[in-house]
C-alpha cells in the first residue's frame, strides 16, 4: 500500500511540475476542481446536473487552460521538450484528449440515428428530455474515457500504474483545489508563469 501512494505521489507531482506552468492554467483548473466538486455531490442526486457541469464547465475551463494557456516551448526548469513530456504522459496527452473531446462532441448524434439509443431512454419528447439523454450520454463518455485508459495502462505499463492513475483522476479536484487555491492571486499580481522554484517532496 505504501507503494501504491508513493506511486500515487509521484504522479502527482509530475502532473503538476511538467503541464501546469501556467498561471492561467492553475487558475482555470481552481476554477475547474470547485465545480468538479459540486457536480461529485449532485451525481447522486441529479447525475444530469452532475454530467453538464462536469462537461460545460469543469471539463471546459481545465481543458482550455492546457490547449491555450500552457508553454508549448522547452522546458527549461526540467530540461524537457514538449514532445517530449507529450509522449511521457501516464494520462491523457493532448492528442489523446483531442480523441476524447471529438467523441464528447459527436456523442448527442448518435440520439440523430436512434433515437432510443438502442432501447435505453425513451424517444425524447422536448428539449428538456433530450438534455437530459445528451447529459447522461456525456456521463457514460466520462465513465468510458476513465475506465478505457486505466485499463490500457494495465496492459502498455502495469496494472499499478492504471489504478494509481484512475485514483488521481478521481481524487484530482480535492488536491487541484487546495494546490491552485493561490493561483488567481499570483496572476493578478501579474505573474503568468509558475517560476516552479519549490522542490520535489516526493
Amino acid at each position: 500500500m505504501n507503494a501504491f501512494f508513493k506511486a500515487l505521489q509521484v504522479q502527482r507531482w509530475d502532473d503538476h511540475r511538467y503541464y501546469h506552468h501556467s498561471r492561467i492554467n492553475q487558475s482555470l483548473h481552481f476554477v475547474s476542481a470547485a465545480s468538479f466538486l459540486a457536480a461529485y455531490v449532485m451525481v447522486f442526486t441529479n447525475p444530469v446536473a452532475a454530467a453538464l457541469t462536469g462537461w460545460l464547465v469543469s471539463m471546459t475551463t481545465r481543458q482550455a487552460g492546457h490547449f491555450f494557456f500552457e508553454p508549448k516551448g522547452y522546458d527549461v526548469v526540467n530540461q524537457a521538450s514538449h514532445e517530449h513530456k507529450e509522449e511521457i504522459k501516464v494520462g491523457y496527452n493532448l492528442r489523446r484528449k483531442l480523441v476524447l473531446i471529438g467523441i464528447w462532441a459527436v456523442a448527442p448524434l448518435t440520439l440523430l440515428v436512434d433515437p432510443a439509443l438502442f432501447g435505453m431512454f425513451e424517444p425524447a419528447a422536448n428539449n428538456a428530455e433530450l438534455i437530459d439523454q445528451v447529459s447522461l450520454i456525456w456521463l457514460g463518455v466520462g465513465i468510458g474515457g476513465l475506465i478505457f485508459r486505466t485499463v490500457q495502462l494495465f496492459f502498455i505499463r502495469d496494472i499499478q500504474t492504471g489504478l494509481v492513475w484512475m485514483t488521481k483522476i478521481l481524487t484530482d479536484p480535492f488536491h487541484d483545489l487546495k494546490l491552485y487555491c493561490t493561483a488567481p492571486i499570483h496572476l493578478l499580481r501579474g505573474e503568468l508563469i509558475d517560476p516552479m522554484g519549490h522542490e520535489q517532496s516526493v
